[in-house]
């Protein structure tokens, strides 16, 4: 399909799904090379002797550029940052590829950093062109887009062990020939598409946080609940097969079929809330994604693929509904309120993701994984304060 010209400022009458796959597709891309850190995230341990507390520290190199997402948002919000979009797959397929070469911890966390800081460039305004294009359809979209990274996190580790497998751990950046393509192909889609609208009036941060807090603080909370589980079990699923004896393939393909059933979720959960409504499906998910993570801790047969796929279908299936909630409230400041709820998003799943690692080597691994099922019930009753009803921008 060939790009066409223009690409309206205006927020579209009808699902495009052409647009809405070309974005999807970049976001599948990009996500691959960012999924890589768990996989060989035992390898780095053995490597570099980290403990698991300095290993979960990692995380927070590629999530601290999030900092910046409002900023992001208020930008994109009033230039064209497609380019920014565009260059995104490349640049970090680039970083996470030298991972093997890296000599050192602080290394690492260097080309982490840069890795968080494309992917920052790419996760706030991409979804507000997927919401220009979706037209009344903003929860399917989201799920396409939102399934698309879930994908890339099912393939992404498979394609980071193979690489090892392939080339050994430092000879694995042949691989970022894939991110430099994808990105050539973005570029011919995407040339003359637009992220911003054409505007009077401008968003900030302090305004759209003033008019979407009442969504905002709920969202947070949520956030906040279902952090630790979800952090722990994309950080350390194959550390923790690890620790439980099993080997490196096992230990990425159980987070293959984590990530592969998240991505099924991901993709029916936004189409569903917009027939169902966003609340319910929360709800759904909520209270089984935690019940499925205690029935994981005391599987110890093959059944763990099984107990892992119906996790992944839950756990992952709040994502896009969360997210079409902002752009459902965000009166017309899309990439700014997408901006802060990432921004917020990023920054409390990075911290958490410490807080696992720490409780990992206090504790263990299983015991943390059990807490973090708990916390998530807890943030059941908040669903209760999202609003009813939606308000879609025109």
């Amino acid at each position: 399909m060939s790009p066409s010209p223009h690409v309206e400022n205006s927020f579209s009458a009808k699902f495009q799904t052409g647009q809405v796959l070309t974005v999807a597709s970049g976001h599948f891309v990009h996500d691959v090379f960012t999924s890589f850190l768990a996989p060989w995230l035992p390898l780095l341990i053995k490597k570099l002797s980290l403990s698991l507390t300095l290993a979960g520290s990692l995380t927070i190199f590629i999530r601290i550029p999030s900092l910046l997402n409002p900023l992001i948002g208020v930008v994109a919000d009033r230039i064209d940052m497609r380019y920014m979009i565009i260059a995104a797959p490349a640049v970090t397929a680039v970083c996470m590829s030298l991972i093997g070469l890296a000599a050192s911890y602080w290394m690492v966390c260097l080309l982490l950093f840069v890795t968080g800081i494309s992917a920052a460039v790419f996760h706030v305004p991409a979804p507000v062109m997927i919401a220009r294009v979706s037209g009344p359809q903003v929860g399917k979209g989201m799920s396409f887009f939102m399934a698309a990274g879930e994908f890339a996190r099912t393939v992404g580790p498979l394609v980071a062990v193979a690489a090892v497998s392939l080339w050994g751990f430092e000879g694995t950046y042949p691989v970022m020939i894939i991110g430099l393509v994808a990105s050539g192909l973005l570029y011919w889609r995407l040339r003359h598409a637009t992220v911003h609208s054409k505007r009077r009036h401008h968003s900030s941060v302090v305004k759209t946080w003033q008019a979407m807090q009442h969504v905002m603080i709920p969202l947070i909370c949520l956030v906040v609940a279902r952090a630790l589980m979800v952090a722990s079990l994309t950080a350390f699923l194959p550390t923790y097969m690890a620790a439980e004896g099993k080997s490196l393939w096992m230990g990425g393909t159980s987070l293959a079929v984590l990530e592969f059933a998240g991505a099924l979720g991901t993709l029916t959960a936004g189409t569903v809330s917009d027939r169902l409504g966003r609340r319910f499906v929360l709800l759904t998910a909520m209270i089984a994604s935690p019940a499925l993570m205690l029935v994981f801790l005391v599987t110890h047969t093959w059944l763990v693929f099984a107990v892992l796929a119906l996790l992944g279908l839950t756990v992952f299936a709040a994502a896009p509904v969360m997210l079409a909630i902002v752009q459902d409230h965000a009166h017309g400041m899309r990439a700014t309120a997408n901006g802060i709820y990432m921004g917020i998003n990023f920054l409390i799943v990075s911290g958490v993701t410490v807080l696992g690692g720490w409780l990992g080597d206090i504790i263990g691994l299983r015991a943390a994984f059990a807490w973090s099922a708990v916390l998530a019930l807890a943030g059941v009753p908040v669903i209760y304060f999202l609003p009813r009803h939606t308000m879609q921008n025109k």
